[in-house]
């Protein structure tokens, strides 16, 4: 510009003095398979209290709910028949959805309506505190952060990952992404409400890009592969 209209050139000074704004790039924290499992093992089984925790670890890992929807779950939003066993997820802004049950999962849940004596109709929560009500954020988040901690003895790489009910979202994304499974499907198991929010998934998953390079036949060393034309050397020395 100042070249074009010297008078301007103050200006363009001006311009130039303005910050760069640095684009945030989002990391997304998961868990490998074998820490999620690490972690859903943790809780000592001969309890109540174990068997509660190992429940709600499975729901958040196998759903990959919010963790408002997974402690708001009331025993008639089960249906653990199978072969079609699914939960009713009542989600953010009354957008509810239906999401698939696993059988592992199917089992701990019905296990723990039975210890409980509640029956599949009931509108009683699923998950509970210790004055026999339905588990709070807090309660929820002390489960999976107790839990973590005593997995640490057998998955040492977990003591430096930041660990929150949330976590297992971003794993459950991340596992089914790897798998293969669209993000428009993705996208209606998160309940999102746009498929941009779902995107950062893919956008984050680097194994999956260097899948795509060997999967391509494209060598990390691209320099082996570059032979530069008489033409292009001519044209680089004269720059």
């Amino acid at each position: 510009m100042a070249a074009a209209d010297p008078a301007s050139f103050g200006v363009a000074q001006r311009v130039l003095t303005i910050p760069i704004k640095r684009a945030h790039i989002e990391v997304i924290h998961h868990l490998t398979n074998a820490e999620v499992d690490a972690v859903i093992a943790a809780p000592d089984q001969r309890t109540p209290r174990g068997r509660r925790d190992r429940a709600f670890l499975l729901f958040l890992a196998r759903t990959g709910a919010r963790v408002s929807e997974a402690i708001g779950v009331n025993a008639d939003d089960l249906q653990l028949e199978r072969p079609r066993s699914q939960v009713l997820l009542h989600g953010k802004g009354r957008r509810d959805r239906v999401i698939p049950v696993p059988q592992d999962l199917a089992r701990a849940l019905a296990a723990l309506l039975r210890e409980r004596g509640i029956a599949n109709h009931e509108p009683r929560p699923i998950f509970i505190g210790a004055h026999n009500e339905r588990l709070t954020r807090f309660g929820a988040t002390h489960i999976v952060r107790r839990a973590a901690a005593m997995a640490v003895a057998i998955r040492p790489d977990l003591a430096g990952k930041p660990i929150s009910p949330h976590i297992f979202r971003h794993s459950l994304a991340m596992k089914l992404l790897q798998s293969g499974v669209d993000l428009l499907t993705i996208q209606a198991w998160l309940g999102h409400a746009q498929v941009a929010t779902t995107h950062r998934y893919a956008a984050a998953d680097v194994e999956m890009m260097r899948n795509g390079l060997e999967k391509a036949g494209i060598e990390d060393d691209y320099r082996t592969h570059f032979r530069p034309t008489d033409a292009v050397l001519q044209m680089l020395n004269s720059i």
